[in-house]
């Protein structure tokens, strides 16, 4: 009998060692399974409490969740093994559902297409007949139907693209009006969806130093140095920094993940937040022709977001006094493997903190420079890349950010073609029209775990007895008090913010605890109401879901969306739980409807969307007075100087 290791935290991921353990006694629980795949393999989470009162002596039990489709049967189970005693404590099979596309799956499908004889002569007729550099992307297929396809089956429509060399930028060239469908089960062309051949597009769009010509040379160095070292240290997965403490680290499924969030106010360690995730992403391309209306892909739940991060590199991704955390992930057949470099940790200038110039009678600046600690990783997922980074502010503020850069999705069309639904960036190329819409799952803790939210509008009152100049601005504020009015939309106008507060706790001004989520103010899902993608990505179509807290509930389109009809966060609200006082979940809606342009090809500069959450009440006041001046000490480094009259 092997036993779990002890962990520094409930939340560290599984190890190499869990991994291989937990498959193998999935592997002999059940024999009859000739070859199982395993899609997800990510740690069992404990209980909420159990982290709360987490003791390094005494370690929580270790678990293991994995999912498992048996192919030869077309079947997906659930099951959950104990690591102390390497045992399955539950197994149960899921009827109906498609496990996530495996990354295995992908890797096929130019084997496939290359083996098929009438995918070789559809290629063909659209002018592609050396298939040595032949790309293929794969696409979810959602519900939509495919004619001659039974729908039970598990497919991947594919979409085609030439290379001229290995390092060739392939989205300069798709395949018009072609999509082959694969079997993933059968490895085999399910059908082929054809329509009248397009000429390749004419130019590369290749953007490396050596393809776009002379470089500039006036770009002087900018060094960042901390010749002490950085102000945090990192201990496993947590992180300390400025009375900030952290868990980190990549989830299969989610990938980045924060999560055990609290500050040390005085003599006090004080909960805000237990755990943050990108809990689903849907990124929905607006054009109707037969080779683009059916992507409409969800990163998270189709793809598993975590298995596409990649290894960041020092002064390239990140720049100064780094530290890493690496991801151990595993591949469909068990196998673990190790992602370094997955996280990069720093902290950095962020321009001033605050300041004020009393020129009356000091006639000098108290200034303080503002500094942040950075949590990041970067995932790949075909042709984007999301640039994923956590702040965390010497004030009490975190924040979020998605950069989102990489190559727009492209489409071919003839020549002299205007495109309907999108925007050409070179001859022949077009780039449609998309959203990328993220929904992040915010398990608040505020100073424990009974909270409340109450929605705040700044509004102007009219002209009456009590505003007779008009010019009252009152905060209007709505408690949300049942998952029935849990839906809500931004409203820039009344600068609309949601306060995430504890009743039983209150400041020294007698006002309970507070932090407020100051939210994205973006698009939401622009697909008609009635359509497929609108039924399956309800979530989407909200700025703001409250939910109350339950373990079941992840992942806000379901726990399965590939080839699913629509699950998830829309049935949970019709439970009708309460919200005040309790556990609650916040699922904040936010990103960009991307009309591409012409400086988006061949690489797209990144743009960036997120959110910010604020102490609202939390502190009795500013936290961050105590911050010291600017490096110098002496006054006249930071310091206006009056000039002394001559006596």
């Amino acid at each position: 009998m092997t036993t779990s290791r002890a962990t520094a935290h409930p939340y560290d991921p599984l190890t190499a060692e869990e991994i291989e353990r937990a498959v193998q006694a999935v592997r002999s629980d059940r024999p009859e399974l000739g070859s199982p795949r395993f899609p997800l393999v990510r740690l069992d989470p404990p209980d909420k409490e159990a982290v709360r009162s987490h003791d390094p002596s005494r370690p929580v039990a270790r678990s293991a969740f994995l999912v498992v489709y048996d192919r030869d049967a077309g079947a997906t189970y659930e099951a959950r093994v104990g690591l102390a005693r390497n045992v399955v404590t539950s197994w149960r099979h899921v009827p109906g559902v498609q496990p996530p596309i495996m990354i295995e799956e992908i890797l096929a499908l130019e084997d496939i297409v290359k083996n098929d004889d009438a995918s070789i002569a559809a290629l063909a007729r659209h002018g592609v007949d050396d298939l040595s550099l032949l790309q293929l992307d794969p696409w979810s297929t959602g519900t939509l139907p495919v004619e001659g396809v039974d729908a039970r089956r598990r497919v991947i429509r594919a979409s085609a693209y030439v290379r001229r060399f290995k390092e060739d930028n392939g989205y300069a060239r798709p395949v018009g009006n072609l999509v082959f469908v694969i079997d993933c089960d059968a490895r085999s062309v399910a059908a082929i969806i054809e329509g009248e051949p397009i000429p390749l597009p004419p130019e590369n769009g290749n953007y490396d130093a050596g393809s776009v010509g002379p470089l500039r040379d006036d770009l002087r160095p900018i060094e960042i140095v901390q010749p002490e070292g950085p102000s945090f240290t990192v201990s496993g997965n947590v992180i300390e920094w400025q009375r900030w403490r952290l868990h980190t680290h990549i989830d299969t499924v989610e990938g980045l993940v924060i999560s055990d969030v609290s500050y040390q106010d005085g003599d006090r360690r004080r909960s805000i937040l237990h755990r943050a995730s990108i809990g689903e992403m849907v990124v929905p391309y607006g054009d109707t022709s037969d080779d683009f209306y059916f992507r409409n892909v969800f990163d998270a739940g189709e793809y598993n977001l975590g298995k596409t991060v990649g290894s960041l590199s020092l002064g390239c991704d990140c720049l100064g006094e780094i530290r890493y955390l690496d991801a151990v992930l595993a591949d469909e057949s068990g196998s673990p493997h190790t992602v370094p470099n997955a996280i990069c940790l720093h902290e950095e200038d962020y321009g001033i903190l605050w300041k004020h110039w009393d020129f009356r009678y000091v006639e000098r600046a108290e200034v303080r420079r503002s500094r942040r600690m950075v949590v990041s990783a970067i995932h790949t997922i075909g042709n984007y890349e999301y640039g994923f980074f956590w702040y965390f502010y010497l004030d009490g503020t975190i924040q979020f950010e998605a950069k989102l850069t990489g190559i727009v999705q492209t489409r071919a069309i003839a020549p002299g073609e205007v495109p309907g639904y999108g925007t050409l960036v070179a001859p022949q190329l077009d780039a449609p029209n998309h959203q990328h819409l993220f929904n992040m799952r915010l398990d608040m803790e505020v100073d424990g775990p009974r909270n409340s939210v109450v929605e705040v509008d700044a509004v102007g009152l009219p002209v009456g007895p009590d505003n007779p100049h008009g010019n009252a601005i009152v905060a209007r504020q709505t408690l949300i008090e049942n998952e029935r009015a849990g839906r809500r939309m931004c409203e820039p106008l009344a600068a609309r913010t949601w306060k995430i507060v504890n009743p039983g706790v209150r400041n020294r001004l007698g006002q309970p605890v507070a932090y407020k989520l100051v939210p994205f103010a973006g698009p939401t899902l622009l697909a008609a109401p009635t359509s497929d993608l609108a039924r399956r990505a309800e979530f989407a179509r909200a700025h703001l879901w409250v939910t109350r807290y339950s373990p079941d509930e992840l992942h806000p389109a379901g726990d399965y969306p590939n080839q699913h009809p629509g699950d998830g966060i829309g049935e949970w609200v019709k439970q009708e739980r309460d919200l005040v006082n309790t556990d609650v979940v916040l699922w904040h809606t936010f990103g960009t409807s991307h009309l591409p342009r012409p400086e988006d090809w061949p690489i797209m500069p990144c743009e960036y969307v997120g959110f910010t959450l604020k102490p609202a009440g939390f502190f009795d006041r500013n936290p961050s007075l105590d911050v010291p001046p600017p490096v110098g000490h002496d006054t006249a480094h930071c310091h206006h100087v009056p000039e002394q009259d001559d006596q």
